[in-house]
């Protein structure tokens, strides 16, 4: 009940919005959804590195403050960072900090581009997950026992695979993976 009320209440007030934006999530998970794993990355995958860079350049991407802080140079470059905490007093250089979802909404959209990006972690992706549209997945093919950190998860009948490219383990990439493209058939608010 209190699920449902929180769901309604995230979807009626992220619809004053009146969003003119896709809203997408891009994420690495492993076989069992785990994204994260004392406070980085699952693993090193330079591959999925690239798609990350190459899928969310020029748009806004939107992450909690833990995300930020894990990046070892500060902003990524060629996007507007959009830092999401209850601390007040944050205020890092080189980023935007807003402390709702709505105000990070607001801020994305004020971009003028098609979409942005849910970039992480665990908590910001479950906030978010109600209104996510598109989810650029990167699964890796493997299980990583001592992960602390995971996607929530999705109603697999409302997604559909639009796109999927599937790769070997090589030389660079120590674990096989796949790029997955999802789009939500079924938005929550129409259900």
């Amino acid at each position: 009940m209190l699920l449902r009320y929180l769901k309604s209440y995230i979807c009626n007030s992220v619809a004053e919005l009146r969003l003119d934006m896709k809203v997408a999530a891009i994420v690495a998970i492993d076989k069992n959804w785990a994204i994260g794993r004392q406070g980085g990355l699952l693993c090193h995958l330079p591959a999925d590195l690239r798609h990350f860079k190459s899928v969310t350049m020029g748009y806004p991407i939107i992450m909690g403050r833990k995300t930020f802080e894990s990046f070892p140079r500060g902003p990524l470059p060629g996007r507007l960072n959009i830092v999401l905490t209850h601390n007040d007093d944050y205020r890092p250089s080189g980023v935007t900090v807003c402390h709702n979802m709505n105000e990070a909404l607001a801020i994305a959209q004020a971009e003028g581009r098609d979409r942005c990006y849910i970039i992480g972690g665990g908590s910001i992706y479950a906030l978010f997950a109600f209104i996510i549209d598109e989810i650029y997945l990167t699964q890796i093919h493997s299980q990583f026992d001592d992960a602390d950190t995971f996607f929530p998860p999705i109603d697999q009948p409302q997604w559909e695979i639009v796109e999927q490219e599937d790769f070997p383990a090589d030389e660079r990439n120590p674990f096989p993976y796949s790029f997955i493209h999802l789009k939500r058939k079924i938005h929550s608010t129409e259900m």
